[in-house]
């Protein structure tokens, strides 16, 4: 079902896969969407418990008519880029998840966003916190189950 990596000497491993997707400050979201169009986003996001989560606009936009209409998602992040011009190419670690995207909710979609504040804002958890428990910020929050994770780096 998922291609075959050709330059398998620049395959990484799971765990560098994951550091990486640790690592990320931000990942684009494709989706597919009713009208056959791809639609890719950039947004923060947390890797957290072999989950991907990130916050939207709460219960509208495109991104969630995308996933009502079609769950199968991939989500990309590239750190360390860096072009090389002498060598004509460009170094960069990147990894790519392939998965299915749904709406997180309750304790689990609370416990998403505040490892979203302790990632994003750390001088900042107590605020977050009392955001998150007032619901002055609401938000949807979506999760990516992975089905399928691939890494690849030129270093």
């Amino acid at each position: 079902m998922f291609h075959e990596m050709r330059r398998k000497e620049r395959m990484l491993t799971n765990e560098e896969a994951e550091t990486i997707l640790n690592k990320a400050e931000y990942g684009v979201f494709s989706t597919i969407g009713e009208d056959g169009y791809p639609y890719g986003v950039p947004v923060n996001y947390v890797f957290y418990n072999g989950n991907i989560y990130f916050h939207c606009a709460s219960n509208v936009g495109h991104k969630l008519e995308n996933i009502k209409y079609n769950p199968n998602i991939s989500f990309t992040v590239v750190t360390d880029s860096k072009i090389i011009p002498e060598n004509l190419t460009t170094g960069y670690s990147s990894v790519i998840v392939f998965g299915k995207a749904s709406l997180a909710e309750g304790e689990e979609a609370k416990a998403a966003l505040l490892k979203l504040v302790e990632k994003l804002a750390p001088d900042f958890v107590e605020k977050g916190k009392s955001c998150i428990e007032s619901g002055k910020m609401p938000a949807s929050v979506i999760k990516i189950t992975p089905e399928y994770i691939t890494g690849k780096a030129n270093k």
